[in-house]
């Protein structure tokens, strides 16, 4: 048996332009925001179906405290948005997709949700409290500072520390909120 050599010449540049130029095509195309947000949910849509669901604005009482946030990346809704309230004072919004398997998400409201007028509130602003997030066998708890005022079973924003963004959660006693993980 014999071994013949071949000698095959070497052209780097040509060779790596060549895949490299197809390659750094296809890794710009899913950069670019019509590829990413194909079969994603508009984020917006979703703004659009709050406002209408509670007949308010965002940043009105009664409707989305704020607008949801961009940075969610939620799969498509074949059917229409399921909306409804969630809470005795409907505190936030349910809003979901009724695909098998599909997500769901909370929108707080603005004002804590519609107060129960005969209330007496519990948690004054600036009031120190501890927020405890609750699950399905956990609880994990902090101090914050309440951003506003709430009675029992309102739900008011607090602040954990100077420098994070304020969390939607539900007054239980004078001094404990807590954020409910489902």
């Amino acid at each position: 048996m014999s071994l013949v050599s071949r000698t095959v010449p070497f052209r780097p540049f040509p060779v790596l332009a060549g895949m490299l130029v197809p390659i750094g095509l296809a890794a710009l195309s899913w950069a670019t925001p019509a590829v990413a947000a194909a079969g994603l949910q508009d984020i917006a849509g979703i703004d659009r179906a709050v406002a209408a669901f509670t007949g308010q604005s965002i940043g009105v009482p009664g409707g989305a405290a704020r607008p949801v946030d961009r940075r969610l990346r939620l799969a498509a809704c074949a059917a229409p948005l399921a909306l409804s309230w969630r809470g005795e004072f409907h505190a936030s919004i349910l809003v979901e997709c009724p695909d098998p398997g599909s997500w769901h998400i909370f929108v707080a409201t603005a004002g804590g949700g519609r107060a129960d007028p005969s209330a007496t509130p519990v948690i004054q602003r600036g009031q120190l409290v501890t927020v405890a997030v609750t699950g399905d066998g956990f609880a994990v708890s902090q101090s914050a500072e309440a951003m506003e005022a709430g009675a029992v079973g309102a739900w008011i924003r607090v602040r954990t520390g100077p420098k994070t963004d304020p969390v939607q959660a539900r007054v239980v006693r004078p001094g404990l909120v807590e954020v409910p993980v489902e």
